[in-house]
């Protein structure tokens, strides 16, 4: 069977000046945004979940530049770790079949890891792996002392029972956050998940560095997936937020998002959610990544969220789509695997 395993060491690059390490949870201001005309606004005040909004003061929560700045600051932690242990902090990554999205989404976090210094390890496995080797294979990645994660690249191909692979994952190395007992821990009170799935850390950490308060809101989440709508309700929850989650059973799902101060939509829906859904000065996270027809753009298509664009002349503060969230994930996936080797390095 063919197969191919490959280790790529980055030079550790040297970090420039940057605002404060992740790893101290340093906070970060950024200023209002004219979502609009996209560019910079006189006050720097942040934007406030659940305020008056107003049609020309719309927040634009730019993931791209939050996610850069956080990479930058991944730089430093990097260039720490590498000059105290000897070596940078390693991920893994498992790709199974041909699939081109998958691919394209490896090479994404390849290209981030060779930008922050970090060290990959690549495992390419053929669509007809056994569920044996491939468990296999992934403790060796457990073994393997130079890596700190490991991110099994989903979905698996259906003959794979992606819950027994995600399982064998060492739970001090399960960097994408979705090892059963690290998605538990979420769920219980007075428990601490040793990593949390990196989009829904990702729009969390987005509300937070914009200094979006969350404690006493109500939050609505729409979409239920393992991947981002129950984690990120967990995590909103954990934060002291009032949440709903909205589902394709829920009755009236207007009626729910118009009383939520925050809105997080996970559906895969291309604008689902209406502008006249949306309560004035309410805060929009939108996850959604979908393409629809157009003829006025050359390739036919343009990408959407789950959310109208137009929301932006209700809400207070909104994410963009593309530039949002996706950027933010991979830097979550970075952040996660620098925890992770400054942890079992100082072990």
């Amino acid at each position: 069977m063919h197969r191919h395993f490959v280790s790529h060491c980055h030079r550790i690059v040297r970090p420039q000046l940057c605002t404060r390490s992740l790893l101290n949870s340093g906070k970060l201001t950024f200023a209002p945004v004219n979502f609009r005309e996209n560019k910079s606004m006189a006050s720097s005040s942040s934007a406030a979940a659940g305020s008056e909004g107003s049609t020309n003061s719309c927040v634009r929560l730019d993931g791209k530049v939050l996610a850069a700045t956080i990479r930058e600051e991944l730089k430093a932690d990097v260039d720490r770790i590498a000059s105290k242990y000897g070596r940078a902090p390693g991920l893994a990554t498992v790709l199974v079949g041909e699939r081109q999205d998958s691919a394209m989404y490896v090479r994404m976090k390849h290209k981030a890891c060779a930008e922050a210094g970090i060290q990959t390890f690549d495992a390419v496995l053929p669509v007809d792996i056994s569920q044996e080797e491939l468990e296999a294979q992934v403790q060796q990645l457990n073994e393997n002392p130079a890596v700190d994660g490991i991110l099994v690249q989903l979905p698996l191909p259906d003959h794979i029972d992606e819950e027994r692979v995600l399982s064998g994952i060492s739970l001090d190395k399960d960097v994408d956050g979705f090892h059963p007992v690290n998605i538990g821990r979420l769920c219980m009170r007075g428990r601490q998940a040793t990593f949390e799935p990196c989009t829904p850390r990702g729009c969390i950490e987005l509300l937070k560095r914009h200094g979006i308060e969350i404690a006493g809101k109500t939050a609505v989440v729409l979409g239920r997936s393992n991947i981002v709508g129950l984690p990120v309700s967990q995590m909103l929850q954990s934060a002291n937020a009032t949440v709903t989650v909205v589902h394709s059973r829920t009755a009236d799902p207007a009626s729910w998002v118009k009383a939520a101060d925050i809105v997080v939509a996970a559906i895969g829906q291309p604008e689902f959610v209406k502008k006249e859904w949306i309560k004035p000065g309410a805060v929009i996270v939108d996850v959604g990544i979908n393409s629809i027809p157009d003829e006025t753009k050359k390739s036919g298509r343009r990408t959407v969220g789950d959310v109208e664009a137009s929301a932006t002349e209700v809400a207070s503060a909104m994410t963009p789509v593309p530039g949002g969230v996706g950027p933010m994930t991979i830097a979550m996936l970075l952040s996660n695997t620098v925890r992770s080797a400054d942890a079992r390095l100082q072990a």
